[in-house]
C-alpha cells in the first residue's frame, strides 16, 4: 500500500479522490495525574506568567487545566470527548485556512467510502470559503452540473434551514444521501442579487477519473483526452489512453481539466512525466522554511506533436500543476479561463480513534517558481463559453409572465436566445417580445400555449438547454484548442 504514503493536493471536502498517508503522531495525557489545584479565592489556579514566556509544557498545563475546570465547574453537564474535538476544532479554525480541517470518526468514514469506484450523493466538490461552504466543482454527468450549480455558489440554506453555524464536515453530511432522495440547497451565486433555490436529486456518482477519444477533423486526428481528477490510478489510465492514441497516430492531443478539483500529486506529477520535455520541471514544492524541492519531468523523448490544454475556473490543485507546466516547462498552449488558484498541499493524518486530521504542509510553485494561490493559472488563449453555459436554473414555482421583472426571467432569456429563438431583450424585463419567443417556444415543444413559464415550460426550457450545453458543436474552449492543434501540426 504504498500510495498511502503519498501527498496529494486536497480542495475543501473531496469525494472523489483517494486515501493518503500516515504520519506518526504524538500524544499526550489530557486527564492529570493530580486534580487541579485549588488556589485564590475563587477556587482557580492562577496562572502569572505571560503567555509568550509559557513553556510547551506549562502551555499544555493550562490546556489541561481548562479542560477540567470546564468539565467539572461548567453549569451543565459536558461530555470530554465533546470538549476535546471542540479544542481541535478550534485549533484549526485559528489557521485560518480554508483547506485544513478535521473530520471525525463519521466523516472519515465517508471519505474513505468515496475511494470507492462509486458514492451516493450530488457529485459537487466543496470548501469552506469565508466562512461560508462553497462550490468548488460540479463533477461531470452528476445532479449537481445537470441541476445548474456552479463553481463559486454559496450554500447559505440547506433543506431551509440555515447552515451557517455548521462546519464543512457537517455540512457535507446533510448534502449527501441515498439515491433517489431529495436535497434542497439555497444558493447566494456571485451577481445575482436573489438567492436560488436549487432540488437536487440524489444519485450514484460513478468515479471515472479519466476518458479518451480520437476525433477526426478537416483530414486530422486529433486525441482528446478528459482527466476529471487525479486519483490514485489515473497516471496509469493516461499512460494507456496515450499509447492508444499515438497507436493511432494522431495529429496532436487536447488535454481537459475543466472541472477538475485536484487530486493526487504523484498522479499529476507522473503525466507530467508523459508529455512534459525531459529534465523541465513539472513543479516545486515549498515547504515551511522555504525549501524547495523542483520535481523533474522524466520524458525521454519530446513529444513531435503539439500539445494543448483546457482550463476553467473551476480547475484547481493538481489541474493547475498541470497547466502550468504545459505553459511555462512545455512552452504548449492552454485554452479556456484562469484557473480556480489552489497553491497549497494538504495530508490526512490518522489521529487514532477513526477520526482524521488534514492538514495543509506544502505550497506548490509553477515550474516557473510562481505562486498562483488565489489568483489561478491565466489561459495562453482566453476563450469563454456562450452565456447560456453559465445561466441560471429557471425554477418558476409561480407563473412568470407579462410585465414581470426578475432574475429568473432573464436567464430564461438567455436559454431562449440560446435555442435561437427571434430575442433581443436579455434585462429580466418581461415584455411582449419575450411573450412571443415563449409561445413560440411552447408550439414547438407541444406544451400549451400559454406565453407564460410555468414550471413545465421551465423544465423543458431546461432540458433543452443542457442538451445544447453537451453538445460540442457549441464548446468554443474545445473547438479551440483542437484549432490550434491543427494549426501547430
Amino acid at each position: 500500500m504504498s500510495n498511502k504514503r503519498s501527498l496529494y493536493i486536497l480542495l475543501g471536502v473531496i469525494v472523489t479522490l483517494g486515501f493518503v498517508g500516515f504520519f506518526a503522531i504524538n500524544t499526550f495525557d489530557l486527564n492529570p495525574a493530580e486534580e487541579v489545584a485549588s488556589t485564590a479565592n475563587n477556587g482557580n489556579s492562577i496562572i502569572t506568567e505571560s503567555q509568550e514566556n509559557l513553556s510547551e509544557q506549562e502551555l499544555v498545563e493550562k490546556f489541561t487545566m481548562a479542560l477540567k475546570i470546564i468539565e467539572d465547574q461548567y453549569i451543565d453537564e459536558v461530555e470530554q470527548d465533546e470538549l476535546i474535538e471542540g479544542a481541535i476544532k478550534g485549533m484549526l479554525e485559528t489557521l485560518e485556512d480554508p483547506y485544513s480541517d478535521y473530520m471525525d470518526q463519521e466523516m472519515a468514514h465517508q471519505f474513505e467510502e468515496s475511494l470507492d469506484s462509486h458514492f451516493e450523493g450530488i457529485g459537487a466538490e466543496v470548501s469552506m470559503q469565508n466562512g461560508r461552504v462553497t462550490i468548488v466543482a460540479p463533477i461531470r454527468d452528476s445532479p449537481a452540473e445537470k441541476v445548474g450549480l456552479q463553481p463559486n455558489d454559496q450554500i447559505i440554506k440547506i433543506d431551509g434551514e440555515e447552515i451557517e453555524d455548521l462546519t464543512l464536515n457537517e455540512a457535507v453530511l446533510q448534502i449527501r444521501g441515498e439515491k433517489g432522495t431529495t436535497v434542497r440547497l439555497t444558493i447566494e451565486r456571485p451577481g445575482v442579487s436573489d438567492l436560488i433555490d436549487f432540488d437536487v436529486v440524489r444519485d450514484e456518482i460513478p468515479i471515472e477519473t479519466l476518458t479518451s477519444e480520437l476525433i477526426e477533423q478537416d483530414g486530422s486526428k486529433i486525441g482528446y483526452i478528459v482527466i476529471s481528477s487525479f486519483s490514485v490510478d489515473t497516471a496509469e489510465r493516461f499512460e494507456e489512453a496515450l499509447k492508444e492514441l499515438e497507436a493511432k497516430e494522431m495529429d496532436g492531443l487536447v488535454i481537459d481539466v475543466r472541472g477538475n478539483p485536484g487530486g493526487y500529486l504523484k498522479s499529476v506529477e507522473d503525466i507530467g512525466s508523459m508529455i512534459i520535455p525531459g529534465g523541465e520541471p513539472i513543479v516545486q514544492i515549498e515547504n515551511r522554511d522555504g525549501e524547495k524541492e523542483r520535481h523533474i519531468s522524466s520524458l525521454n523523448e519530446t513529444k513531435s506533436y503539439p500539445i494543448v490544454g483546457i482550463t476553467d475556473g473551476a480547475s484547481a490543485s493538481a489541474s493547475e500543476i498541470l497547466s502550468a507546466a504545459l505553459i511555462e516547462a512545455g512552452g504548449y498552449d492552454v485554452v479556456g479561463l484562469t484557473t480556480f488558484g489552489k497553491g497549497t498541499v494538504q495530508q490526512t493524518i490518522p489521529m487514532g480513534d477513526g477520526s482524521q486530521l488534514k492538514l495543509s504542509l506544502y505550497r506548490w510553485l509553477t515550474s516557473a517558481g510562481n505562486n498562483i494561490h488565489t489568483e489561478g493559472v491565466d489561459p495562453t488563449v482566453e476563450v469563454k463559453q456562450p452565456e447560456y453555459f453559465y445561466v441560471t436554473p429557471v425554477l418558476a414555482e409561480e407563473p412568470l409572465k407579462l410585465e414581470m421583472m426578475n432574475e429568473q426571467i432573464r436567464s430564461a432569456q438567455v436559454m431562449l436566445i440560446g435555442l435561437g429563438y427571434d430575442l433581443e431583450r436579455e434585462d429580466g424585463y418581461f415584455d411582449e417580445e419575450t411573450k412571443a419567443a415563449v409561445e413560440q417556444f411552447q408550439s414547438d415543444q407541444s406544451l400549451s400555449v400559454t406565453g407564460e413559464i410555468d414550471e413545465d415550460t421551465a423544465g423543458v426550457l431546461q432540458t433543452e438547454i443542457i442538451e445544447k450545453v453537451r453538445d460540442r458543436e457549441n464548446d468554443e474552449q474545445l473547438k479551440k484548442a483542437i484549432e490550434l492543434v491543427v494549426e501547430q501540426k
